[in-house]
């Protein structure tokens, strides 16, 4: 089995509770007639005979062969859709791998980020919210006002929004709309933010939590603009090969590179984008797997086959010509361009901060005294609409325009400051937004009911729609970890020698996971933080939204042995949902009438999850491990009591879990009172083996590019990947 670098993006669920989201509401799910029902004829071969059941792995298992024990048949369908180069045959045989990904239940779908209550000043639509990549993200085109925006006024915004032609239509028709309606434009931002970088170089970290400030600092190739339109930055036009194996760039000319000062530094080039593939190919920094298998020679430049970057298929044909050549035909490549992995670096500056290129020659660079790049916001060049003129740990962060940024008609404000908040006090972020300190917050159970006796709910509260972030809880398969990987002290589990054993052997058990899964009553859980009254509306039900693409021609794929044929239009969610139903499951991930896999519970159900809870207790009993009322099962839930909707949150799935299966299930809550501790728990962790956790309900998913192999990418083996979540590699 071949392993592959994979790693978790940074989506901390924190941010759900503390901050409005920078990018106001995603793209509205697609509301087309369903597709047609789908056509199945009888297949040409017999079907599979059946397999007798793999052999439980022993103690000294090693993580490929656990990985093989619990995720085989996911490995196995997902491998044929890699191997597809027709784009919808493989949206197909990617839904049906997810299938097999979802019933291996490693992992649970939770919610996304949205569906919440929120007040403030942000006007809607003004920043990209594509849903896959980096691009809403970015910050430059945000419109504030200095009055809370009436929720009336927001959807009339929407209205125009989607008649406008352009992004700098429904700029200009926004603003006139607004200041005819008694509102003031504002030319500042506060935005709330749960955590500082731990690095100031974009190319070498895989954490949102780096990324996010630095992409106000610099411009790409191309970018979604807030119509969700993908526009030139500082490519001025593309050219692609027959095959799409070979993209080429025309670079605009005469855009500067300055310091944190505004010192000009030199002009943009070709070359940067080359300097900046190999310094993230250098570092390593978590990222790298998106193009490994891609760009061609990269896979062979890190792994040390070949030490000659020129042989890598990244090249400046001249100071304003950019060249990528790829292994294979790749249509969404376009649609990568907004993420990190592709941000231009200056070289002489890079140098000159005591970096270096080459793989052993950076490694050696970065240990030594002398490297500075990216240790602060004051060692990185920027070429974008902001730079970064002051920051405070655990404070604030100002972002200033950039005074020589190409295309200063795009800023909708001149400032941003982002302000921290650890979340602590639940009450904050709302009274901050009232105050006007921040532009805007999401309200939780705590602060709705404060908003509803300011008088401001009724006028001015509105639902944020949901986004393509994927949270997810983690059954932990592998577990090592017994205390903090970084502090000894820290989520100390109580559990005896037996106990751990016992879980152990019950969590490698597939008919354990189930019952583990379909016991939690999620929306009880999510209302713990978000109100009653929401608690359905940001519940996911598969890591892959169920519409993130759809099939433009008819497909035929084998479904358990029929060949089974879904027409152009139909979506990915309705292929999965075939898979899952041909396979027997009881997981709704889909719902094929109304073309969405969010706003309800589609695996909360009690019955199954005793009857499946018997079958495991059976086969435990045949391995000599006894689980009963006198003898339950214990498994430690990591949970951050810090803020009371999680603390409240962690025993919700408590009571779920131990009344649905009768006692034979014991969670054991594990508080860390600080985010930084939990984090450390469930987030940071390099391996599986320093995650600290039987349950984890930390972090998450966000696609980097627009096809669904961006997600399910990280459950493939190997280092790092999504994969380390529930105790692997």
């Amino acid at each position: 089995m071949k392993k592959f670098t994979k790693i978790m993006s940074a989506l901390l669920a924190l941010v759900m509770v503390l901050s409005l989201v920078a990018c106001g509401s995603a793209k509205p799910a697609e509301t087309t007639a369903p597709a047609a029902p789908a056509e199945t004829t009888a297949a040409a071969t017999e079907p599979a005979a059946a397999v007798e059941a793999p052999e439980v792995p022993g103690p000294d298992a090693t993580d490929d062969e656990l990985y093989d024990y619990v995720l085989s048949d996911y490995y196995e369908a997902y491998s044929k859709a890699l191997e597809c180069m027709d784009m919808s045959e493989r949206y197909a045989l990617e839904a049906i791998a997810e299938a097999k990904l979802l019933q291996a239940s490693v992992l649970q779908p939770t919610t996304t980020r949205g569906g919440n209550y929120a007040i403030g000043r942000v006007v809607p639509k003004s920043i990209c919210t594509t849903l896959f990549g980096s691009d809403a993200d970015r910050e430059y085109s945000v419109m504030v006002t200095e009055e809370l925006i009436k929720a009336a006024d927001r959807d009339a915004l929407k209205q125009i929004w989607a008649e406008a032609e352009d992004a700098a239509d429904y700029m200009a028709k926004a603003k006139e709309y607004l200041t005819s309606n008694g509102y003031t434009m504002k030319d500042s931002y506060d935005y709330i933010s749960t955590a500082d970088p731990q690095t100031w170089d974009v190319l070498a970290t895989y954490l949102q939590a780096d990324a996010e400030p630095i992409m106000q600092t610099y411009d790409g190739l191309m970018v979604y603009d807030s119509k969700n339109i993908q526009v030139p930055a500082l490519a001025e036009s593309v050219e692609v090969n027959d095959d799409m194996t070979v993209f080429t760039f025309k670079i605009r000319q005469g855009v500067k590179w300055v310091d944190s000062q505004g010192r000009e530094l030199g002009e943009v080039t070709a070359d940067d984008w080359v300097a900046g593939m190999q310094h993230m190919l250098d570092a390593q920094g978590g990222l790298e797997w998106l193009v490994d298998g891609l760009l061609v020679g990269a896979t062979e430049y890190m792994s040390g086959e070949t030490t000659d970057f020129n042989e890598v298929g990244v090249k400046a044909l001249d100071d304003y010509t950019l060249e990528y050549t790829l292994t294979d035909s790749t249509p969404y490549f376009l649609t990568m361009l907004g993420y990190s992995i592709f941000a231009p670096m200056n070289r002489a500056y890079f140098l000159s901060q005591g970096g270096a290129f080459g793989v052993d020659e950076f490694a050696a660079a970065k240990d030594s005294a002398t490297y500075t790049y990216g240790t602060s916001p004051d060692t990185i060049a920027y070429n974008g609409p902001y730079r970064i003129t002051s920051f405070t740990e655990k404070n604030t962060i100002v972002f200033s325009a950039n005074e020589t940024y190409y295309a200063p008609e795009r800023l909708g404000v001149h400032t941003i400051t982002w302000k921290f908040n650890d979340g602590t006090d639940a009450t904050k972020s709302y009274n901050d937004m009232k105050a006007g300190d921040v532009s805007g917050a999401a309200l939780n159970t705590s602060t709705i009911e404060m908003a509803k006796a300011d008088g401001l709910f009724d006028e001015y509260a509105y639902t944020t729609e949901t986004e393509a972030i994927s949270f997810v809880a983690w059954l932990n398969v592998n577990r090592k970890a017994f205390a903090n990987y970084n502090d000894a002290t820290l989520g100390v589990s109580t559990q005896t020698d037996e106990q751990k054993e016992l879980a152990h052997a019950a969590l490698l058990n597939v008919h354990f996971r189930h019952a583990v899964h379909y016991s939690i009553d999620r929306a009880t859980a999510n209302a713990q933080r978000v109100g009653e009254e929401l608690k359905y509306n940001s519940l996911i039900n598969a890591y892959v939204p169920g519409d993130f693409v759809k099939l433009e021609h008819d497909v035929t794929v084998d479904i358990n042995g029929t060949a089974t044929t879904f027409p152009a239009g139909t979506f990915y969610g309705d292929i999965r949902q075939a898979q899952l139903e041909a396979d027997g499951s009881h997981i709704k991930a889909f719902d094929s009438e109304t073309g969405v896999g969010t706003g309800f519970d589609g695996w909360y159900n009690p019955e199954v999850a005793a009857s499946e809870m018997a079958i495991a207790v059976e086969e435990l009993k045949a391995q000599g491990y006894e689980i009963s009322a006198e003898n339950p099962v214990h498994l430690d839930l990591a949970n951050y009591y810090g803020a009371e909707g999680f603390k409240n949150e962690g025993q919700a799935y408590k009571q779920s879990i131990e009344s649905a299966l009768g006692g034979l299930v014991i969670v054991d809550i594990v508080p860390y009172d600080t985010a930084q501790d939990w984090y450390d728990a469930t987030y940071y962790p390099n391996t599986g083996a320093e995650m600290n956790y039987d349950i984890g309900t930390n972090g998450g998913w966000g696609p980097d590019y627009g096809d669904p192999k961006s997600y399910l990418d990280t459950i493939l083996p190997g280092s790092n990947g999504m994969c380390k979540s529930f105790g692997l590699f």
